[in-house]
């Protein structure tokens, strides 16, 4: 590879081999299911169970941010929606094809990395992203919400979970400068509602609230510690 920059494009990609964890990073952190981690679990978000079962959202076309092993794209498929769900660990997406077939329902899993994959202009009446977002360094921000506004419909909807700044689970309170200067994201960049609403500034802000634990008994992911925002694309 020629160590030249000629694009935002290609800046970008030299940036991301400095703070963007790899592929294989995803792809050990998915191989062992054991693990204890909160969202291991095959259930889905409470953001997307309470948007979805009060109307807001009805059936169609969905695209899944760094699906994991598939837990939202499997709610949303089982409710009659079209999904296409993309991650960049094929352990995640293996493991999410096996919870599909044993729901009995069908989701498009994509090996990809979302600044890479193909979107065609307004396909899709849903972006749902639970975890992908604040793993993602601030040079990819604009990149970020340019796809998603790419991809949504007019009238469409971006959900998203993320890190709390000073969050329980993560939600580093550093600048993005800072970023740059530790060279690391520190597991997570961690937000706050007026951050959210200053990226997502092209995007109606419908709600932006901490989210508060539930217990699993519920059948819905929830903890304190994170930050949950949905937004309509006028």
């Amino acid at each position: 590879m020629k160590e030249t920059i000629h694009n935002e494009e290609e800046l970008f990609d030299m940036l991301d081999t400095y703070i963007r964890e790899p592929e294989e990073f995803w792809t050990d952190f998915y191989r062992d299911r054991d693990k204890q981690i909160p969202f291991f679990k095959n259930i889905p978000d409470e953001l997307l169970v309470s948007i979805h079962k009060d109307g807001i959202i009805t059936k169609g076309k969905a695209l899944e941010l760094g699906c994991g092993p598939g837990r939202n794209a499997i709610y949303l498929a089982e409710n009659g929606w079209e999904v296409d769900a993309v991650d960049i660990s094929m352990t995640s997406l293996q493991w999410g094809e096996e919870r599909a077939l044993e729901k009995g329902v069908s989701v498009n899993f994509i090996h990809d990395n979302i600044f890479k994959m193909h979107v065609e202009e307004g396909a899709y009446d849903l972006v749902f992203d639970s975890g992908c977002f604040h793993h993602i360094a601030p040079h990819r921000r604009l990149s970020y919400t340019r796809l998603v506004d790419r991809a949504l419909k007019k009238g469409g909807h971006l959900a998203l979970t993320a890190f709390m700044k000073g969050g329980s689970f993560g939600g580093a309170d550093m600048s993005d400068w800072d970023v740059y200067r530790t060279g690391s994201l520190r597991g997570g960049m961690g937000y706050d509602k007026k951050q959210l609403m200053e990226i997502f500034s092209r995007f109606e802000a419908v709600d932006i609230r901490l989210m508060e634990d539930l217990d699993e008994s519920q059948g819905m992911f929830a903890l304190s510690g994170l930050i949950k925002a949905f937004f309509r694309k006028e």
